[in-house]
């Protein structure tokens, strides 16, 4: 059985790397959002935004140097502004669907947030890996 798994979790390492790296990046915007929205009382559009901007940096901090085990630093001034770009993309389509999510189809925002970056996560990992990170 072990010579089965081991080909495979080499095979599939780095999709594993990123949805964990992905998920502590998800728990730090979660507990930011959470915080900012139901301990401080702000309104939960804001505390997406401030969310999204606590969760970039571990997410690009461990995208770049644990995902894809780049830890070149000579590319920092191209990958940075392309995985901030590509991020604020998911900033205003996530914000869009949240809004959406909530106002109209009535779903608790943690929720909301759940399902969004569940659907974003794919297209994610295939422009980090295709186009910013790339060997």
């Amino acid at each position: 059985m072990p010579d089965v798994i081991v080909p495979i979790f080499q095979k599939y390492a780095q999709f594993a790397r990123f949805v964990i790296a992905g998920g502590l990046a998800f728990v730090v915007n979660i507990v930011v959002l959470y915080t900012l929205t139901d301990l401080l009382r702000i309104y939960y559009l804001i505390s997406t935004v401030g969310a999204f901007l606590v969760s970039f940096l571990a997410s690009f901090t461990l995208q770049k140097f644990w995902t894809f085990k780049d830890n070149s630093r000579d590319q920092l001034h191209l990958q940075l502004p392309l995985y901030l770009g590509m991020q604020i993309f998911n900033l205003g389509f996530n914000t869009g669907l949240m809004y959406v999510f909530v106002e109209y189809l009535h779903i608790w925002y943690i929720f909301a947030q759940f399902v969004i970056t569940a659907f974003l996560a794919a297209v994610v990992f295939f422009v980090n890996k295709k186009y910013i990170f790339r060997s």
